[in-house]
């Protein structure tokens, strides 16, 4: 089914050599330079979600019960942008470069985050602070689904050989990172700002400084590598390579790489979300009569999921891809129920611990490998293009809607079919990880090896 990029290696292959020590800081220096970006882009994202409480009544009328809803539901619609982004990004960096398509996606990001923080209340201006916000969450969804693409793509292909699981891994270093920046911004601010505070102006600051924050990463940014040589470039731009970022090409020659794609990410993303999105609001919601309690517990969790990614990267570079996807396919089967079911009503921070940092281990052997396993699908001329358009398919159906969707079985008394649901998705993406995957398999990438970055 993934013939375009499971050829199995031939045994006979004299084995690689290691990469050099310059080749080795080379990488090193695009994947700082490369993530950062990803960083500010997702503490975007998932202050949203962290400081939703405070900014609700600014928006809607704190009298309908249903407001929690709305800006859930907001948070969901958004993702309906994400495969316009990726579509646009991804043909973007095909053809005009990696760099170019990272830089620009951060600067709309950082843009929004800047118009939030500045729109007045619906006290002030009725009706329209709902559009504003809207509005600037769909472009930051837009936004989103070509980061996603590209900065899988980059990082894969700025990744010496045999250390590709471990560098491409930072992308998820740094999306997780993002909701870390969150809640320890989070953290500090309910330390100085009463609640009153915090409703009144403190969400404010914190999506002032996303915005604040990407002037630096459009820097560094402009500063680093990229990974398309300069004959691709230039093909494209004379107009002798009109394949690259082409839907056409996509669809006719890798389409069956793109339903792998899409099918590895649909388990993997209402896995993410439900874990690190789901699991957060539930602890926040046991332990509000408790302080900052709920704030530590959630901090301490995605550090340590944080930490994990590389661990996950590293091991999957000595045993290889699937067995880490298999892991988390059957983890996430077992364990969802547990989760879903035990942590809403845990009274002790060792309990609530515990289950959130199971579930986070399980959902690592997805986060760590997944740009990789996406990347390793695709050839250079249509990688950021497929990467971005199958993730962001199967996270605009799947991820993005998990908290809606478990928000109102909530309200409705339905949870039961929540974890059902959740369940059979992540069944499915497991039956791709078993029978359609490969393992240690020679790749695309592995072909293409020392083409980039001349």
């Amino acid at each position: 089914m993934a013939n375009e990029a499971t050829s199995i290696a031939d045994p006979s292959r004299p084995t690689p050599p290691v990469s050099s020590p310059a080749a080795t800081r080379r990488a090193v220096y695009n994947t700082l330079r490369g993530s950062s970006g990803n960083l500010v882009e997702w503490y975007d994202v998932y202050v949203y979600t962290v400081f939703a409480t405070y900014f609700e009544n600014q928006f809607f009328d704190s009298a309908d019960k249903n407001s929690t809803l709305y800006v859930y539901a907001i948070f969901a619609v958004t993702f309906l942008m994400r495969p316009v982004g990726s579509w646009f990004f991804g043909r973007y960096a095909d053809r005009n470069g990696r760099r170019a398509a990272l830089t620009f996606s951060v600067s709309l990001m950082a843009a929004c985050s800047l118009v939030i923080s500045l729109t007045p209340g619906r006290e002030s201006i009725g009706v329209w602070a709902a559009i504003i916000l809207i509005l600037s969450r769909l472009v930051q969804g837009f936004a989103t689904g070509g980061e996603y693409g590209a900065s899988a793509t980059y990082m894969s292909e700025a990744a010496t050989r045999e250390r590709r699981g471990f560098f491409s891994s930072f992308q998820y270093v740094t999306l997780v990172g993002g909701h870390v920046l969150a809640q320890v911004t989070l953290l500090i601010m309910q330390v100085f700002l009463d609640r009153g505070q915090m409703e009144e102006f403190g969400w404010r600051i914190a999506f002032f400084i996303g915005g604040v924050a990407a002037v630096v990463v459009f820097w560094l940014r402009r500063s680093m590598d990229e990974s398309l040589t300069k004959d691709q470039l230039a093909a494209v731009r004379s107009g002798v390579d009109r394949a690259s970022g082409s839907m056409r090409e996509l669809l006719s020659n890798y389409w069956r790489a793109l339903l792998v794609c899409f099918l590895v990410t649909a388990g993997g993303t209402i896995a993410f979300y439900t874990y690190s999105v789901n699991a957060p609001s539930m602890i926040r919601t046991a332990y509000e009569d408790r302080g900052m309690t709920g704030t530590w517990i959630n901090l301490f969790g995605l550090v340590f999921l944080m930490l994990l990614q590389p661990i996950g990267g590293m091991i999957s570079d000595k045993v290889g891809r699937k067995p880490l996807l298999v892991f988390f396919g059957i983890g996430g089967v077992l364990y969802t129920y547990f989760l879903i079911t035990y942590l809403p009503t845990a009274t002790s921070v060792f309990a609530s611990v515990t289950l959130v940092c199971v579930g986070y281990v399980i959902l690592t052997g997805y986060t760590s490998i997944n740009a990789i396993v996406k990347a390793e699908l695709f050839p250079s001329h249509v990688r950021a293009l497929g990467v971005g358009l199958g993730y962001a398919l199967a996270n605009s159906a799947f991820g993005g809607t998990a908290p809606l969707i478990y928000q109102a079985a909530k309200n409705s008394g339905q949870v039961t079919w929540f974890i059902v649901y959740v369940t059979v998705v992540i069944a499915v993406s497991l039956l791709v990880y078993i029978f359609v995957l490969r393992n240690k398999s020679e790749t695309v990438l592995d072909r293409e090896q020392g083409r980039a970055f001349e």
